[in-house]
């Protein structure tokens, strides 16, 4: 199974790209990830990031589980994929300017879904699309010039 959602952020790509490039952000806009150890690597094809889970328990999962997020492929500034080995499914976000301060973000998940791993996926990529939406665009605020 494989669902998506899109938001427009307002920041240019190269700025999202900085974001997401931060391994230590992931927590910030993925629901479901508290905390993130990237290994030496980074953030890099091959790297391997600890990750722990949301502090709520689940019926099926219990409060701050941990699990290993690998990073498959990075595309500067276009797209990266992580696979989340625990779940078995891969997380693609991918980047498209729309103008020079304006990106498309797509965030996709793809796999074989199980519900008390992540709930409703549909509902999940969407809250990230917000989240990312959300973090840059209050980064992109802060670097506007205010009135007087």
């Amino acid at each position: 199974m494989r669902v998506e959602a899109s938001r427009e952020l307002l920041a240019s790509r190269s700025d999202v790209w900085g974001f997401l490039s931060q391994p230590y952000h992931l927590p910030d806009w993925w629901p479901m990830i508290s905390t993130v150890h990237p290994d030496r690597r980074g953030f890099a094809p091959g790297a391997r990031w600890e990750v722990t889970g949301s502090t709520k328990p689940t019926w099926f999962r219990k409060a701050n589980a941990t699990g290993v997020a690998i990073v498959k492929v990075v595309e500067l500034h276009e797209r990266v994929v992580w696979t989340l080995s625990g779940e078995r499914l891969d997380l693609e976000v991918r980047l498209r300017a729309l103008a020079p301060d304006r990106t498309l973000a797509t965030v996709a998940l793809e796999g074989s879904w199980r519900p008390e791993g992540f709930g409703r996926p549909r509902a999940v990529v969407k809250a990230a699309a917000d989240r990312l939406y959300e973090l840059v665009q209050t980064a992109a605020a802060l670097a506007e010039p205010k009135e007087a």
